[in-house]
């Protein structure tokens, strides 16, 4: 029997508008000059092949999570929405703290997203586009409302350092956007995600011995640069032809196009392909090198710093890496700029409470742990301490 279309509620449409965005990189500069002291390279020999002059190293005690933590608290800090709000967060990352438990989970716990979902993703340097669309979906749905998408990397920790096709590219950092349902026309217009396993052998990052590992060293990045190169430019035309054209404009309508920053080569490459001005392709790889998953959200902070973005603007974001894996995400810019949507000094004041009131229950929680561990190794007849640690095991910091 056919439904009587005047008894089924209207739903109004649902956009995810990026509403905020971070980044961090560590202070620690490699420059290419420093390069020459350990790889038969120099300076010259690097910037006309990739364009970089320098890229960020972690340092000892910063990892994937960590650097990750921060631009998301960055991108926040642009919003009013506290991390009691945000509904799931995931991390686009190829360099994980842990196979588990995820570096959303770790970030999570951190910022005091009790509410939030959150899993990590993979899909190497195409990984972040993956994750928009992802949150993208979940948003539009109606399943979610807030979203942070994080992309994070410390590349350094799994290069070759002896193997120049990768080591004089790669670099370490961390970028974030926030996701917003809102009735506002924008935000994600469209996208393209598309991948092709039979490119395994050209890019990869082996964890463990496999007949697929083709005697590649275990935990150290490898690749083959002149296919990797034809592979990417190729694909940065097709999707952002493709995602240009579901989203219903034209490749005129575009005002920016913010890339993976693999290398400057490929990008120049890709605009000539597109019949685009350079000037339309944002470009930082000669100061960060390739970041892999955190590089479009990197590029995209800064093109947003240096006012080359504007509200109303089409930006396509485009990444491409191993799997090998590719896509595109079409975005109508829809915030004013950003001193204009400057987060309120109490959602500021509320969400610095939320991140102490997070790292006191972590420490309670691991001190709880081991008072229990403790008083469970005593002998049951000395007196008040089954008690004492019965109430430490059912107190909640929470509560």
């Amino acid at each position: 029997m056919a439904q009587n279309n005047s008894q089924i509620p209207y739903r109004q449409h649902i956009y995810a508008n990026i509403v905020g965005w971070g980044m961090y990189v560590p202070e620690t500069r490699l420059s290419n000059e420093d390069l020459e002291a350990i790889l038969n390279t120099s300076d010259e020999w690097i910037q006309s092949r990739t364009g970089i002059k320098e890229r960020r190293i972690a340092a000892e005690r910063e990892v994937t999570s960590t650097m990750g933590l921060k631009a998301a608290q960055q991108a926040l800090t642009v919003t009013r929405i506290l991390p009691e709000d945000l509904d799931m967060i995931i991390v686009a990352t190829c360099t994980p703290d842990n196979a588990f438990p995820s570096t959303a989970s770790l970030i999570q716990n951190w910022l005091g997203a009790n509410r939030a979902a959150a899993f990590d993703l993979s899909a190497a340097c195409s990984g972040f586009v993956y994750a928009v669309n992802m949150a993208a979906q979940a948003i539009r749905s109606g399943s979610i409302k807030t979203a942070v998408v994080i992309g994070s990397e410390t590349m350094s920790r799994v290069m070759d350092w002896q193997d120049r096709a990768t080591s004089i590219l790669f670099g370490d950092g961390a970028g974030a956007v926030v996701l917003q349902a809102s009735t506002e026309e924008g935000g994600v217009l469209s996208a393209v995600l598309r991948s092709d396993g039979a490119g395994y052998d050209l890019l990869g990052l082996p964890l463990m011995d496999s007949p697929y590992n083709n005697n590649h060293k275990l935990r150290k990045m490898f690749m083959i640069g002149g296919e990797v190169f034809k592979f990417a430019t190729r694909v940065i035309t097709e999707s952002v032809t493709e995602a240009v054209y579901k989203a219903g404009i034209t490749l005129d309508d575009v005002a920016l196009v913010i890339p993976h920053q693999a290398n400057d080569r490929i990008l120049m490459a890709a605009a000539r392909s597109l019949n685009m001005d350079k000037d339309k392709f944002m470009s930082n790889v000669e100061r960060y090198g390739n970041t892999s998953a955190a590089s479009i959200p990197i590029a995209l902070c800064e093109a947003v710093q240096e006012g080359r973005i504007q509200e109303g603007d089409y930006i396509v974001l485009v990444g491409f890496g191993g799997g090998l894996s590719w896509g595109a995400v079409v975005i109508r810019w829809r915030v004013p700029r950003p001193e204009n949507v400057q987060g309120s000094r109490v959602a500021q004041s509320r969400r610095r409470v939320s991140y102490l009131r997070a790292r006191l229950r972590d420490r309670w929680r691991y001190w709880r742990r081991r008072l229990s561990s403790t008083f469970s190794r005593i002998r049951p007849n000395y007196g008040r301490i089954p008690r004492l640690r019965s109430k430490i095991d059912e107190y909640d910091f929470d509560d």
